[in-house]
């Protein structure tokens, strides 16, 4: 006998409502913030997802491409229009010759540090307005089932 779903109630609806609306108020200041320095809201993606790659400072096009959720062909574009603008540069990776490392210039280190910096603010105070929003009289998330156990 399987057990019944929680049901949704109106508050967890206002509180998918409330991160909805976070989610987008984020993007558009993100996508803002790239303007005003310059770029396009996807060359702040491409240059976040290189520098976000878990141990190294480089991204393949096919781990660009995914990360920003394109086809192959739409990630090499966007690389070539970050290389001409000065963003980020090629190099061939030295264990395997036919993958492309694309790394930051120091250019494109400097603006997305900038842009970090603001965005990193922005998700703070969004975080902060999200846990009062977001959280049920009984303190735990919407729909949310017993946390696992943490290792000690």
């Amino acid at each position: 006998m399987s057990e019944k779903e929680p049901e949704i109630t109106k508050s967890d609806y206002e509180a998918l409502a409330a991160f909805r609306h976070a989610l987008r108020k984020f993007l558009r200041f993100s996508e803002e913030g790239a303007r005003q320095v310059g770029i396009t809201p996807q060359q702040h993606q491409l240059l976040l997802a290189i520098k976000g790659r878990p141990g190294r400072e480089w991204a393949s096009i096919g781990e660009i491409a995914e990360a920003l959720q394109v086809l192959h062909h739409g990630g090499v574009g966007l690389v070539n229009r970050c290389e001409a603008a000065g963003l980020v540069q090629r190099r061939v990776n030295p264990e395997n010759r036919r993958q492309v490392q694309v790394t930051l210039t120091p250019k494109g280190e400097e603006l997305l540090e900038r842009l970090s910096r603001r965005n990193l603010g922005e998700l703070n105070r969004l975080r902060q307005s999200l846990n009062l929003q977001f959280l049920k009289a009984d303190g735990g998330f919407p729909l949310e089932e017993e946390p696992p156990p943490h290792d000690q």
